[in-house]
């Protein structure tokens, strides 16, 4: 479900020994009508109900909002400009105009 790019695997590898949170994919929907999903990496404490998925050895956790908007396979990449690029961001309406 989660590919993880060999740049994000190097990355993720130096910061999880660093940090005391897990990686987290979160998903920051916002929307009136419609609907904007932006997936990111974050770090943060281990929920209860949380999925955890094995990457290379990297546990990576998101709570099931989060799953049920994810591409079948999602890849997680890394570049020193931008960071954690998680999947595809999408929108979508359903609005109607009158």
């Amino acid at each position: 479900m989660i590919r993880l790019t060999e740049p994000a695997v190097k990355q993720l590898k130096a910061m999880v020994l660093e940090e005391k949170n897990s990686p987290r994919i979160d998903a920051d929907v916002a929307g009136g009508c419609g609907v904007s999903v932006r997936f990111q990496l974050v770090f943060d404490e281990p929920r209860r109900n949380d999925k955890v998925i094995d990457c290379e050895g990297i546990e990576i956790r998101m709570d099931r909002f989060t799953e049920r908007y994810l591409d079948t396979e999602t890849q997680v990449d890394y570049t020193e400009e931008l960071g954690f690029l998680v999947g595809e961001s999408f929108t979508s309406s359903d609005c109607a105009i009158e």
